[in-house]
């Protein structure tokens, strides 16, 4: 089967993904990407600012510091979960122990 082509630019999704990776090796040459990327992660922090205190009674400082517990605890979520869902994967690889030959 031939591979499926994007009618409008005439690539593969393959050709895409390569042409992109060009285009983002190129602006980070020429950029800081914490400049590019400054406002996603400023809204990404306000998540955590809206959730420790969304009624803003904290102090400025106060809430940053617990928004940025709260993003902490967050990602230590995503990599506790991301290591038990690895460990149960290479537990359903592993062969099953053969009672037969327990004894011998």
């Amino acid at each position: 089967m031939a591979p499926s082509r994007n009618r409008r630019a005439g690539l593969t999704p393959s050709e895409r993904s390569l042409r992109a990776r060009i285009g983002a090796y190129a602006m980070h040459a020429r950029y800081d990407p914490r400049q590019t990327t400054a406002a996603a992660r400023a809204a990404f922090l306000q998540r955590f600012v809206r959730e420790v205190d969304p009624h803003l009674r904290l102090t400025a400082p106060e809430r940053l510091r617990r928004a940025e517990a709260a993003r902490k605890a967050y990602f230590s979520r995503l990599a506790y979960r991301s290591a038990r869902r690895r460990t149960g994967r290479r537990a359903s690889r592993s062969p099953p122990p053969d009672d037969l030959n327990r004894g011998r």
